[in-house]
């Protein structure tokens, strides 16, 4: 059986990504089990075979997917509050791993949390790909993606990529805001949502003024990222903020960032007139500097 054909795994946290990816997979003929985590996952998964467990429950997992003859596994999905081990649900099959968890729970950044959980799906024998090794459509080649037309991206966005880069190598977030030759605001642990409504709150309040639809949201990978999990995403709501902060557009990493419900995402673009525009390499030549 070639890879594209094997029955797929997905474990699903938060928003609309897990069932994207598949419906993706079943288009591709591929069988699918989700394994949706409960009071995590908030996607309607009744169209797709799947089990609500709790995230300890790593022994059922692994039933489960010897049953369905599951060796690739995705695992998508926000999850917004880092657990406690208190809340895990741990299953006999998942304690003998409660050492290896407690030490990834324990770490400092998401990165390390995350290189544990893969780790420990590895160690299972599983193979754990990337969302958009699934569905190549869910990110974005270089170039205008969607919005008014822009001839060139400016310096706001080589700033806001390059403040981007620097707070992801620190392991501190994934995005930053410049206007008018100025970071105005980068991540932490709040996320995008907030900073965004940081930055619009800092506008209304006249802490920082510029003119009608300036500036530019970046979102970029880490540099150490591992992009086969938590690979930074916007989506409708993220072009809704970034219009509503009166910022003039967004631009993301080629090939490196999610674009969550694709479609809705680019009408909402056009209806706000926010530009969305993939920066990196094009032909083997860089568009835009990293």
């Amino acid at each position: 059986m070639s890879e594209t054909a094997r029955p797929l795994g997905i474990v699903a946290a938060a928003g609309n990504l897990p069932t994207q990816v598949a419906s993706a997979a079943l288009a591709a003929g591929r069988e699918v089990f989700v394994f949706g985590l409960e009071g995590i996952v908030d996607a309607d998964l009744t169209p797709y075979p799947h089990a609500i467990l709790k995230l300890g429950q790593f022994g059922r997992v692994r039933r489960i997917a010897q049953e369905r003859n599951i060796r690739d596994m995705v695992l998508i999905g926000a999850i917004h509050k880092r657990p406690d081990i208190s809340s895990l649900g741990i299953d006999l099959g998942t304690l003998p791993l409660v050492p290896k968890i407690m030490k990834s729970l324990a770490a400092g950044g998401d990165d390390a949390v995350l290189r544990g959980l893969i780790g420990l799906f590895e160690d299972a024998g599983f193979n754990v790909l990337g969302a958009h090794e699934v569905d190549s459509s869910l990110t974005a080649v270089a170039g205008q993606v969607a919005g008014p037309a822009i001839r060139e991206l400016g310096d706001d966005a080589a700033l806001a990529l390059k403040a981007a880069s620097g707070i992801g190598a620190l392991d501190i977030g994934q995005c930053a805001v410049a206007v008018d030759g100025r970071i105005i605001a980068v991540e932490a642990a709040e996320g995008t949502d907030a900073m965004i409504a940081r930055v619009k709150h800092l506008r209304d309040i006249g802490r920082v003024r510029w003119r009608g639809r300036a500036g530019v949201l970046s979102k970029r990978s880490k540099p150490q990222q591992d992009l086969r999990v938590d690979m930074p995403t916007i989506g409708p709501g993220t072009v809704e903020a970034v219009a509503d902060a009166g910022l003039a557009g967004i631009v993301i990493e080629a090939g490196r960032v999610l674009i969550a419900e694709r479609a809705t995402t680019v009408q909402r673009a056009r209806e706000t007139a926010t530009f969305i525009y993939a920066a990196g390499e094009r032909n083997g030549a860089p568009t835009e500097p990293l």
